[in-house]
């Protein structure tokens, strides 16, 4: 089923998240800037777990997350191995709400409009997991050239 395929991908590029966050000489580099670089990879890294934790966790899951967009991209200076904890944390959540989908609401509409209109839950599922694939580009990017 597909959702084993997605517990596979969310697992394995969030275990790749936490590795670039512990790949970071220092601390004060995972909330680096520079020039067209606008989002550090601190940002960035709460920006997945507030995507995630909202679109899976709160709306498939009733985990009752509420989500801060703003402070994902404002808040600073969170240590790594929080942020690592706040991954490990979701990983969980993930694995336990994906893994309960049934193929018919996998097939049902998701209950929110999103990306535009209508979508299947299993559409929006596999669109979280390349979002999270996009960033986690951004963070290895982000990890070569402003780590030093």
């Amino acid at each position: 089923m597909v959702t084993d395929t997605l517990k596979a991908l969310y697992t394995r590029d969030l275990a790749k998240l936490k590795q670039e966050i512990a790949l970071y000489s220092s601390e004060e580099n995972i909330w680096r800037i520079d020039r067209n670089i606008l989002n550090s990879a601190g940002n960035l890294c709460l920006h997945l777990i507030g995507n995630l934790n909202t679109y899976i966790g709160a709306e498939l899951g009733n985990t009752a997350y509420i989500r801060n967009r703003p402070e994902e991209f404002s808040l600073k200076n969170i240590p790594g191995q929080e942020l690592i904890g706040k991954i490990d944390t979701m990983i969980k959540m993930l694995e336990a709400v994906v893994g309960s989908l049934t193929e018919d609401q996998l097939k049902s509409e998701y209950p929110q409009v999103v990306l535009g209109g209508k979508v299947s839950t299993e559409y929006f599922l596999i669109h979280l997991a390349t979002h999270l694939s996009y960033h986690l580009g951004q963070v290895n990017y982000h990890r070569r050239l402003l780590d030093f």
